[in-house]
């Protein structure tokens, strides 16, 4: 993999666009999150660990920047190698589940299969880690906390599906 010195420099507008989209997809799963919040979920049993609801949508706004970035810094050192391609196509196919999620579980109130999909998405994860560690090792651990969170969320979806089945 070749870098020359016009990759290297930051570039304000490709990572305004991978903000954007990384941002627009956690904005857009939101709306079906939201409304949810208060009816909906606020029904379920949730086990003791289940954070309070203000949190989420500040951990997500932090691991969506951190996703972009990493995307981002990926994407400066991209070439036309099959490495780049898969790396790319493991991205999109994570950001895919992971807008998928939100639609499963609180628009659709599908606590099982958003569970499936939680799981695919924690491999994607570990996947997107991996493919991206091969451009940049720094790019590759700021998706570390959202592997981090991703697991803390299959956790509770797990119990949330025990506990209301």
């Amino acid at each position: 993999m070749r870098t020359n010195y016009a990759n290297t420099k930051f570039q304000p507008a490709a990572f305004m666009l991978s903000l954007a989209i990384t941002l627009a997809i956690g904005v857009v799963a939101s709306t079906f999150t939201r409304p949810e919040i208060t009816s909906w979920y606020s029904t379920l049993n949730k086990p003791p660990f289940t954070p309070p609801n203000w949190l989420f949508p500040v951990a997500w706004t932090i691991i969506y920047i951190m996703i972009a970035t990493a995307a981002y810094m990926v994407w400066k050192l991209r070439d036309t190698s099959a490495t780049y391609k898969t790396a790319v196509i493991i991205y999109v196919v994570q950001l895919a589940l992971n807008f998928s999620w939100s639609i499963v579980f609180f628009g659709l109130h599908q606590i099982l299969y958003a569970l499936i999909i939680i799981i695919a998405l924690l491999v994607t994860i570990i996947l997107n880690i991996s493919w991206f560690n091969r451009f940049s090792k720094t790019a590759a651990w700021l998706l570390i906390p959202y592997l981090l969170w991703v697991s803390y969320a299959t956790l509770l979806n797990i119990s949330i599906c025990i506990l209301n089945n």
